[in-house]
């Protein structure tokens, strides 16, 4: 009798606890959807906010200047703000997931420097590593040098006897080595070259498209749920390599599928809106606060976090100074920097007790 009650109760309790992570969820979502109104709200003109509600219901309903303004420019940024946000945060609790590093992210690992000074090359030299693609160049080099970046990470996994920490110094490696070589383009660039490419370092959603977030949809549509099909292995490698061995987990394989999910990832969003950085920090680190390790909430949260903080900053960039946009990497970066901090303190601390 005494047992079945204790065995109740911890249902009850789980089931509460199940019901509590799904109410966060709902909230988040709720902050996210009202977010974005805001946001589509905001920008260059003062629209009356029923005009903006009337364009929404009918394109057509006060002409072809007002659905131009609102639909493909302030809804196309406000919606890549938020996939792009999700897809950066999605991909940055992965890498800090497969490399049990909680400073892992796209930024800090170097991915956003390379797909950074293959715009460069586009820029300054013309150079492409597909010829012949007109205004896709800069756009396609730095989709393709963050993706190489990426492989190898991903190859690196594969040499004997190089774990996770290792492939965070070569992530290192690869963030100062591209940076150099970043600067070095700055140095020969002209002044206009040169505006363009700290444009470029600085993100920016200027450059939403349809087209654009249509891919960005389609490549979240298959990583969040190919992510949770794998929760209770990623899960279970958070409690440490050892132990999800001992459960028959094949961590070698398991990191380079989520490598490969993670370099498109973070490639397709780097290559659209230019280096954003601790977007892929922030999401993750709230989301683990306020749910811990289970993959099956942490996914998902990571994603709306990280969206809600994408669409806020959008809204902040527009907000400061009347009239004028400020680049999204400068919002998100004065955002990130407080948590990066207070992660590594985390850390330390946790280190020392």
């Amino acid at each position: 009798m005494v047992i079945a009650i204790e065995r109740d109760h911890m249902q009850a309790r789980y089931r509460g606890r199940i019901a509590r992570r799904f109410g966060t969820l709902g909230v988040v979502f709720a902050l996210l959807v009202i977010s974005f109104f805001i946001d589509i709200t905001n920008g260059p003109g003062d629209f009356p906010v029923s005009v903006i509600w009337d364009v929404l219901w009918d394109k057509a309903s006060h002409g072809v200047q007002m659905e131009v303004v609102i639909w493909d420019y302030r809804i196309a940024v406000a919606v890549t703000a938020i996939v792009v946000g999700a897809i950066l945060s999605v991909a940055g609790a992965q890498m800090q997931t497969i490399l049990n590093n909680p400073l892992a992210e796209p930024f800090t690992l170097g991915v956003s420097s390379a797909a950074s000074f293959g715009a460069s090359l586009a820029i300054v030299l013309g150079w492409s590593i597909i010829p012949n693609v007109g205004h896709l160049i800069v756009t396609l080099n730095a989709f393709l040098f963050a993706l190489g970046t990426c492989a190898f990470i991903l190859f690196a996994t594969r040499l004997k006897g190089v774990g996770a920490e290792t492939m965070i110094l070569f992530g290192i490696a690869i963030f100062f080595t591209f940076n150099a070589a970043l600067a070095m383009m700055q140095y020969i660039a002209s002044e206009d070259q040169l505006a363009r490419i700290i444009f470029w370092m600085m993100g920016s959603l200027s450059r939403a498209s349809w087209d654009k977030i249509s891919i960005a949809v389609l490549l979240l549509a298959v990583a969040v749920p190919f992510s949770l099909f794998r929760t209770w292995q990623l899960t279970a490698l958070r409690m440490g390599e050892e132990s999800a061995i001992s459960l028959g987990i094949d961590v070698s394989r398991l990191r380079i599928e989520m490598l490969i999910l993670i370099s498109f990832l973070a490639a397709t969003a780097v290559a659209f809106v230019g280096a954003v950085g601790f977007i892929g920090l922030v999401g993750p680190h709230i989301a683990r606060m306020i749910v811990g390790e289970d993959q099956r909430f942490f996914i998902p949260l990571s994603a709306l976090v990280g969206a809600l903080a994408m669409s806020v900053t959008s809204i902040v960039s527009k907000s400061i100074t009347p009239g004028v946009i400020y680049p999204i990497g400068i919002i998100t970066a004065l955002i990130g920097v407080p948590i990066f901090v207070s992660v590594i303190l985390s850390t330390r601390k946790d280190r020392l007790s």
